[in-house]
């Protein structure tokens, strides 16, 4: 499918954006050398027409899966399905399979913006800055539904994986699941997985989530020549995906762990009344090594 691309650029680096498919980064890369910050979308990814061959999207009004057909709200059932085909859980929300408009575009900034109706009502706005080097992702969103519902965010960046990138990112529990089931209690972060110090990413899968995460985290590439250090506002959750055999990971800023809308306490989430609205941000820099 043909898309539409806007393009910014700062002094250090330049990024390109596809607003209708689900308000996706396309590419981010270094001006002086092409070097990509994160996982390159090439031709065929953007044909695709999907967000997740794309570099990075948001998450609204939840991030990962929500099992049991939907969740309860203080005045009913919200029913969901499941929304794509390789999952039997609806998952990200719905804000990534919509097109979003552009509000405002120049060289540095632009404003895109969703008014859904799926699976409720609710506006989402995600404004995007770069400045010398430094990508800043602001998400914010209103309910506009009469009768109030939970919500939760998320950003869902790819980043290219080397045999040599690092990550360093601090927290304090993990999310594990029985039986096969979705996550459902919290443990110690197994070695392998603790980042508390700079480390190779683990060799074996990791696809869970961890609280406790004050927000900060640097991703170290030295073969590629570049860190990026991050931090989050309104995510005090991160998940981790490493695949293996491919060369990305993922590094999700979440306000909320997988299906805390069944967890003890919904943790992460919040209560939105008509009117109300919540936010999450994730400013990346770009520094050569």
């Amino acid at each position: 499918m043909a898309v539409t691309e806007l393009h910014l650029q700062d002094r250090l680096t330049r990024l390109s954006l596809a607003p209708e498919l689900g308000a996706s980064l396309v590419n981010w890369e270094v001006k002086a050398t092409g070097q990509p910050l994160l996982r390159h979308s090439d031709t065929a990814a953007l044909a695709s027409g999907t967000p997740r061959r794309l570099a990075c999207y948001p998450l609204a009004p939840w991030s990962n899966r929500i099992a049991e057909g939907g969740f309860a709200q203080p005045e009913g059932w919200q029913a969901l399905t499941p929304n794509t085909e390789h999952d039997p859980y609806p998952i990200h929300g719905s804000a990534w399979q919509q097109a979003w408009q552009v509000e405002h575009h120049s060289e540095r900034r632009a404003r895109l913006r969703l008014d859904s109706a799926v699976p409720f009502a609710y506006q989402a706005t995600l404004d995007v800055h770069l400045h010398e080097g430094c990508l800043n992702l602001d998400l914010h969103v209103v309910h506009l539904e009469a009768l109030a519902t939970w919500y939760g965010l998320g950003l869902h960046p790819y980043f290219p994986r080397y045999p040599d990138t690092k990550l360093y990112a601090a927290a304090r529990k993990v999310w594990l699941a029985e039986d096969g089931r979705l996550p459902s209690y919290q443990a110690e972060v197994p070695e392998p997985w603790r980042f508390n110090a700079m480390g190779l990413l683990p060799e074996s899968v990791v696809d869970h989530a961890f609280s406790g995460w004050p927000g900060e985290c640097v991703i170290e590439q030295p073969s590629a020549g570049h860190r990026l250090t991050c931090s989050a506002s309104g995510a005090e959750h991160f998940l981790l995906f490493c695949p293996q055999g491919q060369g990305f990971f993922c590094f999700e800023p979440v306000s909320h762990p997988v299906n805390a809308h069944h967890l003890p306490g919904r943790p992460g989430l919040r209560l939105l009344q008509r009117g109300e609205a919540t936010n999450l941000g994730f400013r990346m820099q770009y520094q050569a090594l």
